[in-house]
Order: C-alpha cells, then structure tokens, then sequence
C-alpha cells in the first residue's frame, strides 16, 4: 500500500470505517484530516452489508480504502454477531439480552492494529467513533478504555500516534444531528445486526437508528 498522493502530505489520519451512521458521520466531518480508511471483516453478520458502504464514502471524499479480514474473531470469539454466533436478540440496548452481542475486545484489537499500520505509514492520528449510546453494554467502548489505549499507542508508537474519540460523549441523536449539517445521505449507511436484505426494525441498533433520524426530521431505510 503506498500513501503518495499531494493531499496526503496534510491528511496525517486514520479512521476505523465501518459503512455505519457514527463512523461515515465521523469520515465527513474530519475528511480533510484523513488519509486512509479502513475497515474489518471480522465475520459480524452485518459487515457484508456495511463494508460497501464503507468503501463508498471514502472513494466519494477521495480517501484511499483497505478491508482487512479478521475471520479468526469469527472463528474464535463468542458473540451472537457473529456468524458463527447465535440469533441477534431484538430490543432496546438497554434490555440484559443485548450483551450476548458483545465482540470481546475488538475496539481493542481493531485499534492495535490501526496503530501499526498509522505508524508504518507515518500517519499521526487514528479515529474511531465510538460513542455513548454504545456505554453501557460494550466496555471496549466506553471513555475509561479509550483514554489508557490512546495513551498506550502514543506510547508504543515510534511516531507517538494520537487517538481520536471526539464522539464519546454523544448520543446517536447528536451524531444525527452533526451529520445533517454535513448533508450526509444515511440511506447509503447500514446499521442492522441481522444483516439480511432489508433491515429488521427489530434489533438494538436498528431502533436506535430510527429514533436518531426521526429527531432529525429524516425518513428511515428509503
């Protein structure tokens, strides 16, 4: 993989890019600081319908796009959101069911990795959005992880990679919201566990979807 183009010499970031509402949210509203998307395929039910999404929006900002396959999360860890996992339980995030979703540690592992490759590319800033709605059912998600793992990249990186989480603090609405005044189009995100043809209206994200974009105004998976 090269980094060569001009705009690259001022785009010294990194985000983790998923195809859904938060992270193409974050994609847009710190374009002119990003050099490279990239996103995993870590086996999730969902990530053949969200990674399209993904790729894009980045070649729509002209920012250079990598997949990379972590099937052994899917071989390996237990989680109903991975193929190898059970039924996506439906409902509110948060009803008990809902952390049988949980992924171990893969903000964790996605983020080491991203270090690595923002130091082999000299890239200074790495971005994830992870935010609070997703707090009290994903610890790899919440603010008391995010700060020591930023302070473990800056440390463990020969370039002192910084990084982002601006969006830890806000609700899917203000994430909604922050999206509309970037004219994001959401029809072209996915954010449904089940990741079958048509969102199920059912699960978790999927309600948190529509309340995000009922706030704004904005007609749902048209």
């Amino acid at each position: 993989m090269r980094l060569n183009k001009k705009e690259d010499q001022t785009r010294k970031g990194l985000i983790i890019v998923s195809g859904g509402m938060d992270s193409v949210t974050m994609l847009y509203d710190f374009a002119d600081r990003i050099a490279l998307g990239v996103s995993f395929d870590y086996g999730a039910k969902h990530n053949a319908k969200e990674i399209p999404f993904a790729k894009e929006h980045c070649e729509r900002l002209g920012i250079r796009h990598i997949v990379i396959p972590l099937s052994f999360m899917n071989q390996y860890f237990r989680s109903d959101l991975l193929q190898s996992g059970g039924e996506i339980p439906e409902g509110q995030y948060a009803e008990d069911n809902m952390a049988s979703t949980v992924v171990p540690f893969r903000n964790g592992i996605m983020l080491s990795i991203a270090a690595g490759l923002a130091e082999s590319y000299g890239l200074a800033e790495i971005y994830i959005a992870n935010h609070f709605g997703d707090h009290s059912i994903y610890p790899d998600c919440r603010a008391d992880f995010v700060l020591p793992m930023g302070e473990a990249i800056a440390h463990g990186t020969s370039n002192a990679v910084c990084l982002k989480a601006p969006y830890t603090g806000w609700s899917k609405i203000d994430i909604a919201k922050r999206g509309k005044t970037l004219g994001i189009d959401y029809r072209r995100t996915w954010s449904c566990y089940k990741g079958e043809m048509t969102p199920c209206r059912k699960c978790a994200t999927c309600l948190e979807r529509i309340e995000a974009l009922r706030a704004i105004g904005e007609a749902d998976f048209l």
